[in-house]
């Protein structure tokens, strides 16, 4: 079984926390389930769940490069140069990320977010669709930092052959079956 949830902001992504924390536990009852992955808690959008061990090594093992996009809200205006340099990978403290695939996007059609971003009249804000096959700790906010544009507002939409189209923060849907062999294939086509 597997479970597609749109993890809201401000929720953890695991099922216990400190007394004032929300969970996982306030948006999904099924049991023996565990994230193929995580979401910082001031991240918002997909997060997979599941009950088999192979998938959620297949999912979140960075053996199998499964491309992870998210949609960023930054602040300025990024230069191509700037994208260039995400595309190309940026050196972080902890080394230089691989190739990522980076473009200029309208913003999405999205649910508002409480608390609200930020916002100064005087700089403008760009959203960048962002995709990279690793999963470093804030990676994304951390790349997009590097190249001198500020997150303000990050969102994963798709993990591998999974998105999160339809579902509103902390909705999920549930996939009975996923067949092995189709994953596999999915995963050799990468």
């Amino acid at each position: 079984m597997l479970i597609l949830l749109n993890k809201p902001y401000g929720v953890l992504s695991q099922f216990t926390g400190e007394a004032d924390d929300k969970t996982l536990a306030d948006y999904i009852t099924t049991a023996s389930v565990y994230p193929a992955g995580r979401l910082d808690k001031d991240s918002e959008g997909l997060l997979l769940l599941t009950n088999e061990g192979w998938l959620q090594d297949m999912i979140s093992h960075p053996r199998n490069k499964f491309p992870k996009t998210y949609w960023l809200q930054v602040e300025g205006e990024p230069t191509s140069e700037a994208l260039q340099k995400l595309e190309n990978g940026v050196e972080l403290k902890d080394g230089k990320t691989k190739r990522a695939i980076s473009a200029i996007m309208d913003e999405p059609e999205i649910w508002p977010r409480m608390p609200q971003v930020r916002f100064r009249k005087s700089i403008p804000t760009t959203w960048i669709s962002l995709t990279i096959r690793e999963g470093r700790n804030r990676q994304v906010r951390r790349m997009s930092a590097a190249v001198g544009y500020p997150t303000l507002r990050l969102i994963r939409s798709n993990i591998g052959p999974w998105g999160l189209e339809g579902l509103l923060p902390g909705e999920y849907r549930t996939i009975d079956t996923i067949k092995k062999s189709e994953l596999l294939e999915y995963a050799k086509s990468l």
